[in-house]
């Protein structure tokens, strides 16, 4: 997209949303004015919510406005912040990705003094990563400003700070958060942090009631790849509190293809930690949502399936639909799966061998019985152990650490019990 497109379609979307305000209506028509912050900055929140909505081409536009708006801050008449307006516009900028150095900037040159000291230094301070220095003071201003401009803004920036401290706090912010400013970039940023926390926490509950809200308005954000990974998280690690249904329920709004791609990255997640109900069902699910086409994905939850199906006593079956899977339809960590499951499935498919079975000869019996009568060995050695015994344990293989110590420990506990029963005699 060539800047100059960019720039009409900025002054464009700039226009269109000034004339949406009866206030603006003159000014804006009036040939060759100068925009004026608070103007340039709904045009800023415009895009931004066009883009989580999911017009990913809108994201080169929105770093072109970033841009216009922090040149515009540093060049402009300080008076025009006489207006609180443009004020607020300033404060949104800063907590929208602007460039914090032009919110220090304008607080430094700020004699008139419209700028609230508090918020600017709360900002400035949570910008360079301090913002636990200032969270009381935060916390007690988002009340204050919860119906003005800046109030939604404050209140996410709030539950940013607050989720290293309280979670439940944060988790109030972000709600606060997203009822000042359903349907926004705010919504969307609120919405993804309660899932976080959720999954975080140990909160299943409330975390499936985040990602069906998610799931049905944001899905095509191009930060639903982080949700996904929270959601595939969330599912694995509490399933059996969150039931099939629930995740049926959050992904039946999207389509085929996403619903898949997820069901997918929790078939194998819940492979390798070994939860094979979960595997099975969400595998039957992606193959559902695949429709009968023959894709990449099919063969994938096959895979996830019939691994799964291993530990269900269905051995044969399992390792049949395991190797009918084509490995160009696999990943390499895929490959490395069926490999394992196939070496799984071949080796409890395996008929055990004779030696397996033996006991030991009589031949062997008949050898040990003479040597017992010939030894020139006593009866007992000299710590009370029978001869037969001690000849067998000088021959053995040297005992594995772990059992060795095990066996250890059960002799000196055999040892403190005959100390007792001598004492009490």
């Amino acid at each position: 997209m060539k800047r100059g497109f960019l720039q009409r379609l900025f002054l464009t979307t700039t226009a269109i949303c000034s004339l949406c305000v009866a206030g603006d209506r003159a000014r804006a028509q009036q040939t060759g004015e100068t925009l004026e912050p608070y103007q340039m900055i709904r045009s800023l929140q415009y895009v931004q919510d066009t883009v989580v909505m999911g017009d990913h081409s809108a994201g080169e536009m929105q770093r072109f406005m970033l841009s216009s708006l922090d040149k515009r801050l540093r060049n402009i008449n300080p008076k025009v912040f006489e207006d609180p307006r443009n004020v607020d516009a300033a404060l949104i900028y800063a907590m929208s990705g602007g460039n914090p150095a032009t919110l220090e900037f304008l607080v430094a040159r700020d004699v008139g003094g419209n700028f609230d000291t508090r918020v600017g230094d709360v900002l400035r301070k949570y910008l360079a990563g301090r913002g636990l220095m200032v969270a009381k003071t935060l916390t007690a201003m988002v009340p204050e400003y919860q119906n003005q401009r800046i109030g939604p803004y404050l209140a996410l920036v709030a539950g940013n700070v607050m989720v290293a401290k309280d979670s439940n706090e944060a988790l109030r912010f972000y709600s606060a958060a997203r009822l000042a400013a359903p349907g926004t970039i705010i919504e969307e940023a609120a919405l993804r942090r309660s899932v976080a926390i959720a999954v975080e926490k140990g909160m299943p509950e409330q975390g499936i009631r985040f990602a069906r809200q998610y799931a049905r308005r944001f899905i095509h954000s191009p930060y639903a790849s982080q949700f996904a990974d929270l959601f595939v998280d969330l599912v694995v690690k509490h399933y059996g509190v969150i039931s099939q249904e629930d995740v049926d329920g959050a992904l039946e709004v999207m389509s085929d293809d996403r619903a898949q791609a997820i069901y997918l990255r929790i078939a194998r997640q819940a492979t390798i930690d070994g939860k094979t109900d979960l595997a099975r069902e969400a595998s039957l699910r992606a193959k559902q949502r695949g429709g009968d086409a023959q894709t990449p994905g099919s063969s994938v939850a096959k895979l996830y399936g019939g691994v799964a199906n291993l530990s269900a006593g269905e051995i044969g079956k399992a390792a049949e639909v395991i190797e009918a899977v084509s490995d160009d339809q696999l990943s390499a960590e895929d490959r490395a799966l069926k490999a394992a499951a196939q070496r799984v499935a071949e080796e409890v498919m395996r008929a055990p061998s004779n030696i397996s079975l033996e006991q030991g000869s009589p031949d062997t019996v008949a050898n040990q019985i003479s040597a017992e009568k010939t030894s020139a060995l006593p009866a007992h050695d000299a710590t009370g152990t029978p001869a037969a015994a001690a000849a067998a344990s000088a021959s053995a293989t040297p005992l594995d650490s772990e059992v060795k110590s095990f066996i250890d420990k059960g002799r000196s506990s055999l040892s403190a019990v005959d100390d007792l029963l001598k004492k009490d005699k």
